[in-house]
């Protein structure tokens, strides 16, 4: 993959049948009942038509709709509380589509998010309109994604109609397939300008930094990392710039405020990368305005498809790959389970079980999967290691796969370890207060054998 190489697909658009401007409500009047809507995810998901489509929402009924990462309200489920007329199908759910799903107007679409493209090309039917948020067209006829590639082009290729919604306050970010051009647009509306929205970044936590310091340390000069969102990934981030170390590179999913932030201080070079070296690689991007601004324009970033981010083959490619995620739960045996409260789906799988894999499989590769070790629920403290998950909990990471994990007590590293053996490392960094009935619960269930020792 370089930079110069051009989207391949070809213009479907002929010169008597080129984009035309309409209204936002010419737009919306295409949208019939019974049909599939796209809106994509994060920057790209358009507000001037969701608003009106709203508008005349009593005219519709079963009007399905995919997105991702929705930042803003949605107006077509504000307006229809009772989810009579539009429903909302998610690939990854952001706070405010948690609150949808709660209110039975979403629902999940499991996946590893690097093969949505896939999903769009071989297996979902075609999508009846597509309805993006971009930059205005450049001056080569290309409508830019934004921070926000992802499978946009995927969906651009199976759209029936496609429609761009402009916004002149979006980051403009370079890379590969990373917009659509002219021929391939239907019907292009002007959208609000507002400003792109922000994810809040919370500072860290003590309990944050101490897993975090227990990361940086397994961290070298010329590494390649891949950050998650939330705070003990960012606290990595945070650690690093207090240290000597230099030349790193970046190949993840999401830029987080906390790699801009090495960005910033010139700890990032990417020249020890084997694929794209000086280049940061990601697919989208959610935070501050600041963040946004370093994206916009900015020829040290390249913004890729989420096929070429998150396959753990691509990802292998780079030495010394540096995975760090969250979970919220860890069972003895070492299964992740980072998406969901029992049967309540809470974020989802995003590419949290590729980048392990890509890590594990890189060359001198480390995966680490973070996490509290204990958390507060109806005024109960309770311990996020546990004998066996939250009945209904989804396993995002398999046993097979974990490497590393790290609480604010400990790392161990679960690679080669028998039942047992796993039993006993998660335990020791548990919460203190937990471990005996931990291992109380280990021997009765026999996964630590009486008489034993390692």
């Amino acid at each position: 993959m370089t930079a110069s190489r051009e989207i391949t697909r070809m213009p479907k658009r002929t010169a008597s049948n080129r984009a035309r401007a309409i209204s936002d409500r010419e737009a919306a009047r295409f949208v019939r009942s019974g049909m599939w809507l796209d809106y994509g995810s994060g920057l790209a998901q358009p507000d001037v038509f969701d608003l009106a489509l709203a508008e005349h929402n009593e005219e519709l009924e079963n009007v399905k709709i995919r997105s991702c990462l929705t930042m803003r309200p949605r107006a077509v489920l504000e307006s229809d509380p009772e989810g009579k007329h539009f429903f909302l199908f998610s690939w990854h759910f952001s706070g405010r589509d948690r609150r949808y799903h709660d209110a039975g107007l979403c629902h999940y679409m499991p996946l590893n998010l690097g093969e949505v493209p896939d999903y769009y090309r071989r297996f979902l039917p075609p999508v009846d309109i597509a309805v993006f948020k971009t930059c205005p067209m450049d001056q080569e006829g290309f409508f830019n994604f934004s921070a926000a590639s992802l499978w946009h082009r995927a969906v651009v290729e199976s759209a029936r109609m496609v429609i761009v919604e402009v916004n002149h306050n979006q980051p403009y970010v370079y890379g590969e397939q990373n917009g659509i051009h002219l021929s391939e647009v239907d019907y292009i509306i002007e959208g609000d300008n507002n400003p792109a929205p922000e994810l809040p970044n919370p500072p860290p936590n003590e309990i944050d930094r101490a897993v975090a310091r227990q990361i940086a340390a397994e961290i070298d000069d010329g590494a390649c990392l891949q950050i998650g969102i939330g705070g003990m990934p960012n606290a990595v981030c945070s650690l690093l710039l207090d240290s000597g170390v230099r030349d790193l590179g970046v190949h993840t999913e999401m830029l987080t405020d906390g790699i801009a932030d090495l960005y910033r201080a010139g700890r990032i070079s990417g020249l020890r990368k084997t694929l794209d070296p000086g280049k940061i690689i990601f697919t989208f991007s959610l935070g501050s305005s600041a963040l946004y601004s370093i994206a916009n324009r900015n020829p040290d970033l390249r913004c890729c498809p989420v096929d070429y981010t998150n396959s753990p083959h691509i990802i292998m490619q780079n030495d010394r790959v540096i995975s760090i995620n969250n979970t919220t739960q860890i069972d003895l045996q070492g299964q992740a389970a980072s998406e969901s409260d029992g049967h309540r789906h809470i974020s989802g799988t995003g590419g949290q079980l590729q980048f392990v894999r890509g890590a594990y499989a890189s060359n001198r590769g480390k995966s680490f999967i973070c996490l509290s070790s204990t958390y507060e629920k109806h005024g109960n403290r309770r311990s996020r290691i546990v004998l066996e998950l939250t009945p209904g909990n989804i396993v995002t990471t398999p046993r097979s796969d974990v490497m590393y994990v790290v609480t604010e007590y400990g790392m161990v590293n679960l690679k080669g370890k028998s039942v047992a053996e796993r039993a006993k490392a998660l335990i020791s960094i548990a919460h203190p207060d937990f471990r005996e009935s931990l291992e109380c619960q280990a021997f009765e269930h026999r996964l630590i054998p009486r008489g034993v020792s390692f």
